[in-house]
């Protein structure tokens, strides 16, 4: 006797369903992912359009700038700004740029690498001048019409990093006996092997949790904003990538992170290395960018077309597995 296989009246999915049902997937795939991108500046559309499709494990991204940069759409990732040094923590065009943000963007960083030179990309702030302006121009933006979640300084992952933290809150401290420098979350760099990583992090959770003021279960989640293994070859940064990755997801205070490579391997500058890049030279996935991105992409793999109905076409063609997921599930 041969089964009757065919859709019965009210099995046959309609395309809200469908559209539903990918739409969960997606969202259930992305919900709990804390991953990033340090957004160096890349001109290939296809590329970011691979980065921001609907099923990107990524759901934020930084330009160590206030305002968000042209090439990347922001509809599916969070843009978190950036106030880099003292003019723009006192600039009222700062102030334009972050109010004309949209309304996912909730979270601030502040002062990158004060301890670093400008020829680095630091800002080179000394701790007390940092200080005086963290708290008469960023502290006002937790309680202003945003109530922006902001995080203390990012410094260099180092022992002079450590060194001018110190020195910074107890400046703090010294201006404000009450409530010092507060800050909603931290900013980290590592730039190194996984062990060093590691213990980075240990460090900076001792300085401001289990040494802090904060009392029991007001720790404060680190954010690690650049990360990356330089001047390595690809196999290494692999490898040290393969550690890293669960070991951050599994780490209930670090609670976002941003791998600093989000670039072709040709545009990669001298310091770094090609080794962290995450798409080689004509646009693919790199062997490390098919591991960041996660399920579903595979090295060697590309955006598609340019502008609109390229990335129209890319998400069209990723959701096409869930959607016929959802199709089955739905018939049988």
């Amino acid at each position: 006797m041969t089964r009757d296989t065919r859709p019965r009246r009210g099995q046959i999915p309609t395309l809200l369903t469908i559209l539903t049902t990918s739409t969960l997937l997606t969202l259930s795939a992305t919900q709990n992912s804390k991953r990033g991108i340090a957004y160096v500046g890349n001109p290939h559309v296809p590329d970011n359009a691979l980065l921001t499709s609907t099923n990107t494990p990524l759901i934020w991204y930084y330009n160590w700038a206030p305002s968000p940069p042209r090439e990347v759409p922001s509809a599916n990732l969070e843009f978190v700004p950036l106030i880099h040094g003292l003019d723009e923590a006192s600039s009222e065009s700062t102030g334009r740029q972050l109010s004309n943000l949209p309304d996912s963007s909730r979270h601030l960083l502040s002062f990158n690498e004060p301890d670093g030179t400008t020829n680095s990309g630091g800002s080179s702030i000394s701790p007390e001048d940092a200080a005086q302006s963290y708290i008469e121009h960023i502290v006002p933006m937790r309680n202003g019409n945003r109530a922006w979640k902001i995080s203390q300084p990012s410094v260099t992952g180092s022992g002079n990093g450590l060194d001018w933290l110190r020195r910074f809150n107890e400046s703090c401290y010294e201006l404000d006996a009450e409530n010092g420098c507060p800050a909603d979350f931290i900013a980290a760099h590592w730039y190194g092997a996984f062990d060093g990583l590691a213990s980075w992090l240990g460090t900076l959770d001792e300085f401001y949790n289990t040494n802090g003021s904060r009392g029991e279960g007001e720790g404060m989640k680190i954010w690690v904003t650049e990360l990356a293994l330089p001047q390595q070859d690809a196999q290494v940064t692999v490898q040290m990538m393969n550690l890293t990755l669960p070991y951050l997801d599994q780490l209930d205070y670090v609670e976002r992170y941003a791998w600093f490579g989000a670039f072709r391997a040709d545009d990669a500058n001298e310091w770094t290395g090609d080794g962290v890049a995450l798409f080689d030279d004509d646009g693919g996935l790199t062997e490390l960018g098919a591991l960041y991105m996660g399920d579903g992409f595979s090295e060697g793999q590309k955006g598609e077309g340019e502008g609109a109905a390229g990335q129209l076409l890319a998400n069209w063609r990723m959701m096409l597995p869930p959607l016929l997921t959802a199709v089955w599930f739905s018939i049988y």
